[in-house]
């Protein structure tokens, strides 16, 4: 009976993780099946082209892409840093009382819709970043600001439970022999957990490219690439949100899905690289 049971569990197993495979797979092939219009009409000059006016059927790819990279990018450099703080701070250092407290809250954070984020982002961020830089406050600087946000309950929350999983053993060891509270977290805390860590960094990377309401609310939509981060941008998300139900012609319609699959193999290729490089090099960190 129990080897028939293990055999089910077995096989169970096999398919769900099979299935997974194959839902990715389909969605991939979806994504082609209606992009084909556009990867027929414009190449791989789609990618490379900035000019996106629906009136004329001239669509690129290239301010999209650079939108979504450069938000992302904001958001990951000022969420690192703040949920390394935090984490640290909850595992090694806060009292009990206060550990549970913060915890909880950053637990609760992680849940709000991410469309109350860009509607606080709209009515908050957006006219400091006015009154502080100048233009309309709506822009790629404000939409880093919103998704760093967004992101830091979730990576803050993950990381801690990563260096959690230290063992006392190992930081009693070192206090035995002289080390700092600083030396503990610093030579023994963060190398134990970094593979948690890296991997918080990238849920969250994920996450942030592919964030679409929040971002929504506080970048614009406005098709050009700019070096001026407080100017108004558009990312992949943004575009898709904003124009989906505008496309009225197959080739509006299926340059929109060309944009689904590009979002797709960014996030698809960045995750693959930090997941199977970073992760198998985290000894060498």
């Amino acid at each position: 009976m129990n080897a028939i049971l293990d055999k089910l569990f077995l096989n169970t197993t096999k398919f769900i993780a099979i299935a997974v495979l194959l839902i990715v797979a389909w969605i991939f092939s979806t994504l082609i099946e209606h992009s084909m219009v556009s990867l027929e009409a414009f190449g791989f000059s789609f990618v490379t082209e900035s000019k996106w006016a629906p009136n004329l059927e001239k669509f690129g790819a290239l301010p999209a892409i650079y939108g979504s990279v450069v938000s992302t990018f904001l958001a990951m450099l000022l969420a690192i840093p703040i949920a390394i703080g935090i984490a640290i701070f909850l595992s090694e250092l806060a009292p009990p009382k206060l550990k549970s407290l913060v915890g909880v809250s950053i637990e609760l954070l992680a849940a709000i819709p991410s469309v109350i984020y860009g509607m606080w982002g709209l009515f908050y961020f957006v006219p400091i970043i006015r009154d502080i830089f100048g233009g309309i406050g709506i822009s790629m600087l404000t939409a880093g600001i919103v998704l760093s946000i967004m992101i830091l309950p979730f990576m803050a929350a993950v990381t801690r439970d990563a260096m959690n999983t230290t063992p006392d053993i190992l930081k009693e060891s070192a206090y035995a022999l002289g080390g700092t509270r600083w030396d503990i977290i610093k030579d023994i805390v963060i190398p134990y957990a970094k593979a948690g860590i890296i991997g918080s960094f990238i849920l969250a990377l994920g996450r942030a490219i592919g964030e679409t309401m929040a971002v929504t609310f506080v970048m614009g939509n406005v098709h050009k690439i700019s070096l001026d981060l407080t100017a108004p941008a558009t990312s992949i998300p943004v575009t898709l949100a904003n124009e989906f139900t505008e496309a009225d012609t197959d080739l509006y319609y299926s340059s929109l899905f060309e944009l689904s699959l590009i979002l797709l193999i960014i996030s698809f290729t960045i995750i693959s690289v930090a997941k199977f490089y970073f992760l198998r090099r985290k000894r060498s960190f």
